[in-house]
């Protein structure tokens, strides 16, 4: 009777021992690794984007290990009593807290389609035109007046701007700017861009911190928006911070600060 009595008191024992291991990682020093710490650290590479296979998963969980036997290690020497050690910690754990506190407010208030389509159809109505220019980039005005001269006398915009325009990416294809609206260049050329019509070319050269321009337009389309479902995501992330910008405000402006 007595051994059956021990026998069952092991079996009990090592089943218990069992689920101590299923719910830890592994023991160090005596000390549990508890198995959600290797969660938190798979949570953390999937959130960069990164695939979390067998392998990484096998390095997360020796770098769970090494963080407990250096965690060990630091409490034995009594470095959470440093002041530094504990304003860092306070810091950390409030940024853990704030990002989680963002998060949930996401959770809470989620984008929704129709707002994603009323902010794609906005962007689109507030789009203006764009331009499919030609420029020809030299040092001096001098310079450029003589272009001015030349393209007067017959020359093709395209040759001279092969020849002479100090911008090789462009030049090298005639000086071909291909689609673009005013506001991707600096506010000079963009201003003197969007006052010509099709196929008209700068009487006067345009002056920019890079040089002196001759600018030809070659045709004016209203702005082509790419496909909702294509610009999609950005939309997502671009209302996604306009809310949590607007959740933060609210928060400050309840709080009493004195």
């Amino acid at each position: 009777m007595k051994h059956t009595l021990t026998r069952a008191v092991l079996a009990v024992a090592l089943a218990g021992a069992g689920a101590v291991h299923a719910q830890n990682l592994a023991i160090v020093n005596g000390k549990p690794v508890p198995s959600a710490r290797l969660k938190a650290l798979e949570q953390q590479i999937a959130r960069s984007g990164r695939p979390v296979d067998d392998q990484v998963r096998a390095q997360l969980k020796e770098e769970a290990i090494l963080r407990e036997i250096f965690m060990q290690e630091a409490e034995r020497r009594g470095l959470r009593a440093s002041p530094e050690v504990k304003a860092q910690l306070e810091l950390a754990t409030q940024t853990v807290l704030i990002r989680e506190l963002f998060a949930d407010e996401q959770r809470r208030h989620p984008i929704t389609d129709a707002e994603l389509r009323a902010e794609y159809d906005r962007i689109a109505q507030a789009m203006g035109q764009e331009y499919r220019a030609r420029h020809i980039l030299v040092d001096s005005e001098d310079e450029a007046k003589a272009v001015l001269a030349e393209l007067a006398k017959g020359a093709k915009f395209e040759d001279l701007a092969r020849q002479r325009s100090k911008d090789k990416g462009s030049g090298a294809n005639g000086g071909d700017l291909d689609w673009a609206t005013p506001d991707v260049f600096v506010p000079e050329f963009g201003q003197a861009m969007a006052q010509l019509g099709k196929g008209q070319t700068t009487s006067t050269p345009v002056k920019t911190q890079f040089g002196w321009h001759i600018i030809r337009v070659d045709d004016v389309r209203k702005a082509q928006l790419p496909d909702f479902e294509a610009v999609k995501p950005q939309l997502q992330q671009q209302l996604q911070q306009q809310k949590l910008a607007k959740f933060q405000e609210e928060l400050r402006a309840k709080a009493k600060v004195q």
